[in-house]
This record gives structure tokens, sequence and C-alpha cells, in this order.
């Protein structure tokens, strides 16, 4: 982006250079639209009351291009234009070369009507020449003239800023008594109005010293060369050395030329139409035709997912439980545990009762009492051992029966019976302070005893 003058005029790309600055294509940020900015370069107090005298000319016609608005920013000063995007005068004899003279007829048209309401201000504009007459793009359409460049103008009465013997101004579109030294005065825009108009024409720069000179040596020549007899006419109304021989007003010039063309021969045609091209050429990188292109917002880079937990592995017989992914937060802001993982319950068996041997009773285990289920996996909280309960034991020797055969009896005939190893609870523990915390307080009981009983013995 370009740097933005006065906080609103972004400057863009220089288009131009004139005498006292450089103009510059420009945005204006409050009225959303391109503009020309002419940026004063010199800061002495010269050319910055010349700056003001241009900058306070306000004339809105749609052949006269005067400034439209100012501003400061520190030691610099601008003032915008509307942008033209079609060149100068001097850009289509480039490209053309001799225009024709309907052509040429309808530029001086508009130029002598931009010319008429800037003397209607009481404005001399003293540097009209091919440079400062621009023109839109407007292709191969009827062409639309623009007449800029204010920097020397002065209104007629106002004191000049350059001595009397210092002529300024264009060499070569000066008029007799500017090169005298005489005021400024509405014929002399004149007079090089003609000279422009013999440019337009010949497709060269006319010498104007040499054409004065044979006016007032000869008075007023035949037509030159391809310039039909009634232009010629008026042109020669324009270029009288004499200002009080030449047309006084751009008014009457004008009409005077109205009436010329309708005695011109028609356009031929095979004759090539002049076509006014863009000169400005492409915006630069960021910039679009509605104004500064905007930069897009940067794109946050995506946050990969976290992996999902694998499925706990399960055990036989124990229901599946899903894979989860990241666990997810309540309402209050934590985090839900998975449950613990299924844990199969200990089988636990019953031991074989021992009966004496011939004995007839049927072979039957004692039933075991169920053990409650751990609220736990027993790998976290492993059983405590508790000492097995004493039960009378058979005297004879354990040995393997034979299937079919029962266990021989006990001396008295009793068969014993062994009780399953059920777990004994704990006995109570009673209530009471531990021992460490105990002893040192009978201790010191004692000891307020001891004193006690001493200090009554003393009374």
């Amino acid at each position: 982006m370009g740097e933005v003058f006065a906080g609103r005029y972004e400057l863009i790309d220089p288009i131009g250079r004139g005498g006292m600055g450089a103009v510059w294509r420009a945005w204006d940020q409050r009225r959303r639209r391109y503009v020309a900015a002419k940026v004063l370069q010199q800061s002495d107090a010269h050319t910055l009351l010349r700056f003001v005298r241009e900058q306070a000319l306000r004339i809105d016609h749609p052949h006269v291009l005067a400034p439209a608005s100012w501003a400061a920013d520190d030691d610099k000063v601008l003032f915008t234009m509307d942008l033209v995007s079609g060149g100068s005068l001097a850009h289509v004899i480039g490209d053309y070369g001799p225009l024709p003279p309907r052509f040429v007829c309808a530029l001086l048209d508009q130029l002598l009507s931009g010319l008429a309401a800037v003397h209607a201000e009481g404005v001399v504009h003293r540097d009209i020449k091919p440079a400062n007459i621009l023109l839109e793009a407007t292709g191969k359409g009827r062409p639309h003239l623009r007449l800029s460049d204010f920097g020397i103008s002065m209104r007629k009465g106002e004191p000049r800023l350059t001595e009397t013997n210092l002529v300024i101004g264009t060499p070569g579109y000066f008029a007799p008594e500017q090169l005298m030294g005489e005021e400024p005065d509405f014929p002399a825009d004149l007079f090089a109005v003609g000279l422009v108009a013999l440019y337009l024409l010949q497709g060269r720069r006319p010498d104007s010293q040499a054409l004065v000179a044979h006016f007032m040596a000869h008075g007023t020549p035949s037509a030159p060369e391809g310039i039909p007899e009634p232009l010629w006419q008026v042109l020669a109304g324009l270029l009288q050395p004499d200002p009080q021989a030449r047309f006084r007003t751009a008014n009457g010039a004008r009409k005077a030329l109205g009436s010329a063309v309708e005695l011109l021969p028609e356009t031929a045609g095979d004759e090539e139409p002049v076509e006014v091209f863009d000169q400005l050429g492409p915006l630069p990188p960021g910039y679009g035709p509605d104004g500064p292109v905007p930069v897009p917002a940067p794109v946050p880079a995506p946050v990969p997912e976290r992996p999902s937990v694998p499925a706990a592995p399960t055990t036989p017989g124990a229901p599946a439980v899903p894979a989860q992914g990241a666990p997810s937060p309540s309402e209050t802001g934590g985090f839900h545990l998975a449950p613990p993982p299924h844990q199969p319950q200990p089988q636990h068996q019953a031991q074989p009762q021992h009966q004496p041997a011939g004995a007839h009773q049927p072979y039957a285990p004692y039933p075991a009492a169920p053990y409650p289920a751990a609220p736990y996996p027993a790998a976290a909280y492993p059983a405590p051992a508790y000492p097995a309960p004493a039960y009378a034991t058979p005297q004879h020797p354990a040995t393997p029966l034979a299937p079919g055969t029962a266990p021989a009896p006990a001396p008295g005939g009793h068969v014993p019976v062994t009780a399953p190893t059920a777990p004994v609870p704990a006995p109570p523990r009673r209530p009471g302070p531990p021992r460490a915390v105990a002893v040192p307080v009978l201790l010191l009981a004692l000891a307020c005893y001891a004193v006690g009983i001493w200090a009554l013995t003393q009374m």
C-alpha cells in the first residue's frame, strides 16, 4: 500500500511531473474514488503562494480540470483533481500524427468553451499548450477535452509574482505582447489556442516567431497545405500579432469556428478514426477498479484431532467395553472417569468330607458359605491372611480314596467332619488412644500427682 497523505489520500504511483510538483494517482478514502493529486515539491514562499493561488481556483465546467480539494501534512502540500486517463494532446499526435480537420474542430470547440469559462472568472491561463490539454479515454467515441494546469494563471488586476521584465510560460506559445512584457490579458490565451490548432493539423510544433514575422511583413498568408480555407480564416483571426486585430473573446472565436465547420468537406469513408487510449496503464498490485483490494485474513491452522483411546482388553464372559475417544467435559467442567475394568470373581471350592471306611452314608460335600463379592478388583486389594481355625483332624494319614469307597471312621465311631475354612473376622479393637500417646500422658499425670503430694506435705 502507498503512503497515506493527511489521513485521507493514499498515493499510489506517479503519473506526471510539472514545474512545481509531481502528479500522483491517489485513492480518496473519504469519497471512495481515484483522483489525481499534485504534490508540491518546493517549499519556498514564492512557490507556495503560486500553489495557494492555483488551489483556490474553483471552476465547475466539463472542459476545465480545476483543483477540487487540498490537504497539508507537515511540510508537504497537495491538491486533488479529477483523474483523466487519456493523456494529453501530445500523446494523440504521437500516436496518429496530423489529425483530421473535423476532429481538430471538435477539440478546438471544447477548448474555447472551457477557456470562455476561465475568462468569465477573470482568470488568464498564461500557459496553454498541448501538454496542459488532457483527454478522457473515450476510445473511438467523441473526444472529451479538459484544460488543466493553472499553476501560473492569475486574475486580472492581481499583483504579479514575477518582475515586469521576466516572461513566464512555455517558449513557443507566447503571444507577441507577452514577449514585450505587457500585462497578461485574454487575447494572449487566444493566440496560444491558434498555435495549438496548427500543431494538431500539421502534427509538429509551429514556429511562432517566423509566423508572426510573416504576418507582420505580408499580412495574412494563404492557407497552409492540408488546412481547409474556412478553418484557416478562423485560425488567422487567432494568430494576428496585433491583439486589437485578434479575436477578443473565446466565445467570439467559437462562433466563428461553428460557421467554418459547416463549410468543411465531408469526411472520407476510408479515413481512419482517431481512438483515444488509456495512457495511465494498469493499477499496481493491491488495487482494483473499486479501490484497494482488502488483504484476506490469515486462515488458522487446523487443530489435529486427539487420538482415540483404544478399548481395554476384555476377559472371557465379561461384557465388552466400547472404545471411547477423548473424554468430554461434564456440566461442571470436570471429566467423567471410565469405570474400572471388570474382574472375574474367584471360584471357591468346598473341601471334601472324610467318612470312616465301610459306612453306608453317601459322600456329600459340606456346603460352603459363599464369599461376598468384592467391590474392587482383587488385584488392587488383596484379601488379608487370617489364622486357620482349630478343627479336629483325623489321626489317619490322608490317603486318596478309591472311586466308590468311603473314608474310614475315627476311633469312637464318630465320623470327623472338616469344616470349611471360612474367614474369621478380626476381633474388634477396644477404644482408646494409641500407646505412643497414652504412655507420655500417664507419666505426666504421675509427675503432677507427686508434685501435689509434695506440696501438701510442706504445708
